[in-house]
């Protein structure tokens, strides 16, 4: 059985992913706009996609985060014909969340970063 991606979980996954270096609020957004189409499914077909949408989800293909897939069919004429399918990497989607910092890990970093700077620093250089 599958655990249902969260916006929470996409949002992690978008901001750990090396490609898309980007603000929380941002990733919440596209997080949000991708879960809109997904539903609780999986999958879903690409031609409900506007340009703009399918640029996003090229992006974040590009990160792992979501794959194509494709199905073909032969038509009553004899014709074949192609669906595409964009689909949910969870492997993936799993892996860059665990590599999400906690709040208490960024604290600390940023601690470590100034606590190194001399003392002078902080004064003021003009004059």
């Amino acid at each position: 059985m599958n655990i249902t991606i969260t916006v929470e979980d996409l949002t992690a996954a978008i901001r750990n992913s090396i490609e898309n270096m980007m603000e929380e609020e941002q990733a919440y957004m596209l997080a949000r706009h991708v879960l809109n189409f997904f539903g609780y499914s999986d999958r879903i077909i690409d031609n409900i996609l506007e340009p703009e949408d399918r640029d996003a989800f090229y992006m974040l293909e590009d990160s792992g985060i979501l794959t194509t897939e494709r199905e073909e069919t032969t038509l009553y004429d004899g014709r074949e014909w192609r669906i595409h399918y964009w689909l949910f990497r969870r492997s993936r989607i799993e892996e860059l969340m665990k590599d999400a910092p906690d709040a208490a890990e960024v604290e600390q970093k940023t601690e470590t970063v100034y606590s190194e700077l001399p003392d002078d620093i902080w004064r003021s250089r003009k004059g």
